[in-house]
């Protein structure tokens, strides 16, 4: 029996220099070590994917430190990463060196293809440019099936980060309805673990969301604050008979 190709996407880490800083009344480096310290005693899992805003402050220390969170857990099997809204790509790629990161954004398996897309903008919001599509249109191999992964989310989920969402919707699902064999989308940035499946949508490709390694946000908030229920990150089972399987995994919390 060929065994599932297992991937943990993580996302939004917000981190600073100071490993003591605090995002929304939470300590984001201990929460980042802890869901390392989860996936590094998981022996399912094959790669890890990080799905952008590695940084809060911007700071060079932002990306050592998520190097160093990965370097402190012993990650030792492969890891990719593609830019959130608050992240430079160029750093990302300077920082992120070495095993276990690769800054390949195809990653092949015998049945599957998991496509990493830039969605990072100018501004906040997020936007997959004509020329990135037409890279995805000739990247997928029409033998195997597709997981998309990108930052920003590409639906409307009914609050406030829907001001910073996708702003090429229609022209994105309208480039993607070419493409069939695409099974699912995963994305970070809502800081909430949802799964936007096709009968509450318009779209047929199902949607996941990715919780954050940070906070999740409180959804009746009109502006950023935490819910309390702590960092979490997701799994996508991929089956080689093309089925896919997902779901949010939430930590304890811990008094620090």
């Amino acid at each position: 029996m060929n065994k599932p190709f297992v991937i943990a996407q993580i996302s939004d880490c917000h981190l600073f220099a100071d490993v003591k800083e605090q995002h929304c009344g939470a300590n984001v480096y201990h929460n980042l070590i802890d869901t390392l310290t989860q996936l590094k005693q998981r022996s399912d899992v094959d790669v890890i994917i990080f799905t952008g805003d590695l940084t809060q402050d911007h700071s060079n220390g932002s990306y050592q430190r998520f190097v160093q969170a990965v370097q402190v857990c012993q990650i030792d099997m492969p890891f990719y990463y593609l830019p959130g809204n608050h992240d430079d790509l160029e750093k990302l790629d300077e920082y992120l060196v070495g095993y276990p990161f690769d800054k390949n954004k195809v990653i092949e398996s015998n049945d599957w293809q998991v496509i990493l897309l830039n969605s990072k903008s100018d501004n906040p919001s997020g936007h997959v440019s004509s020329n990135t599509l037409q890279w995805l249109q000739q990247t997928i191999d029409l033998n195997k099936k597709q997981l998309l992964m990108m930052h920003h989310h590409p639906i409307d989920v009914g609050y406030f980060i829907d001001r910073h969402g996708l702003i090429n919707q229609g022209e994105f699902w309208q480039e993607l309805a070419k493409m069939p064999s695409i099974k699912a989308i995963a994305c970070g940035h809502i800081h909430q673990a949802l799964d936007l499946l096709p009968a509450k949508t318009q779209h047929v490709i199902p949607v996941y969301t990715c919780p954050a390694t940070s906070i999740q946000f409180d959804v009746e908030m009109d502006t950023v604050s935490d819910n309390g229920q702590g960092p979490g990150y997701r799994l996508f089972t991929l089956a080689h008979t093309g089925e896919l399987s997902s779901k949010a995994i939430f930590l304890k919390n811990e008094d620090r």
